[in-house]
């Protein structure tokens, strides 16, 4: 009679999960929780699924944030100007965020 060994577990690795910066605060978080802003050749669009090609930056649903990056940092994040139909874009899919994420 042969005797087997118990197989030895090994760990269960943890998953990674991609972490970004606001632009705005520079707080570090996991990339499902920030908003994607992408720059195309049409403009700067929201991009809540975060697939959109493009240059990206990410912002908190948070009025300061939102408020500091369309009005400072997002252009140079973005590396290009934002035309006044893009800030009206941005701040019409602010509004339309949850009041909770606010």
């Amino acid at each position: 009679m042969v005797l087997q060994m118990p197989k030895k577990q090994q760990p269960r690795r943890v998953k990674h999960i991609p972490q970004r910066t606001c632009i705005a605060c520079r707080e570090v978080q996991a990339k499902g929780t920030l908003i994607r802003l992408v720059r195309t050749p049409d403009g700067v669009f929201p991009d809540p699924t975060g697939k959109l090609a493009g240059r990206g930056a990410y912002l908190h649903a948070r009025r300061e944030c939102w408020e500091r990056g369309i009005s400072g940092v997002l252009p140079n994040a973005l590396r290009s100007q934002l035309t006044e139909e893009d800030r009206q874009r941005l701040t019409q899919f602010f509004e339309a965020l949850p009041n909770e994420n606010l």
